[in-house]
């Protein structure tokens, strides 16, 4: 009986067999992860241009700030100057229907103040012209009753009977107004300039003469 020994493949040779076949392998894995790379590369957003386009057309669209845009302090709204109250007008008082009254705020435009009494028959008979003139001058000059002389019922009465209610009649009853402009009799008038002068003018006028006074006041 005889034994066959297996000739051993000497170490050297299997080596050097195997040793081409890893080198090959590790050359193509090589070659594949730089043809990866490469297309990663290719694939792969310009970030850096990106944002460098975004800040152009950021650039690009944003307006110039003209000198028309900003806000010009000299021609903003402001505060129109304070309108100094004349002496004439330095007045307070109570209307015949209860309402409060400040003459001031009247300043700065021509005023006629009729001065009249609820009993007197001339200042009566004045009423309807004075209406009439009130109301077509209305906006350019403002008139104001002043009674005196009586109780405030009476006064409500002649405002009411004569149709004078178009405007303002300040109750007088201790003659404090009165006495502050000179009158002394009625029917009286005072023409306020819008300058704050004024002139007294005692007696009826009639429709005619009180309406170019009247009128006067608006030309200056």
């Amino acid at each position: 009986m005889s034994t066959h020994r297996a000739r051993p493949t000497p170490t050297g040779t299997t080596a050097a067999r195997t040793t081409p076949a890893r080198t090959t392998l590790t050359a193509a894995g090589v070659v594949a992860l730089l043809a990866l790379a490469g297309c990663a590369a290719q694939d792969a957003p310009d970030t850096a241009g990106t944002a460098a386009s975004a800040d152009q057309a950021s650039t690009a669209t944003s307006a110039p700030t003209t000198p028309e845009d900003q806000a010009d302090p000299a021609t903003s709204d402001s505060p129109e100057p304070d309108v100094v109250v004349p002496a004439a007008l330095d007045f307070t008082g109570t209307t015949v229907a209860g309402d409060a009254f400040d003459a001031a705020e009247l300043a700065g435009g021509p005023v006629v103040l009729w001065f009249w009494a609820p009993w007197c028959t001339i200042c009566r008979g004045e009423a309807p012209a004075v209406s009439d003139v009130a109301a077509d001058l209305a906006g350019d000059v403002t008139f104001v009753g002043v009674p005196g002389l009586g109780q405030v019922d009476a006064m409500q009465g002649f405002v009411d009977d004569t149709g004078v209610d178009g405007f303002a009649h300040v109750v007088d009853d201790d003659g404090a107004l009165w006495q502050k402009f000179g009158v002394v009799s009625q029917p009286s008038y005072v023409l306020v300039g819008a300058d704050g002068s004024t002139e007294l003018v005692v007696g009826a006028l009639g429709h005619d003469a009180l309406a170019t006074r009247a009128a006067d006041l608006v030309d200056g």
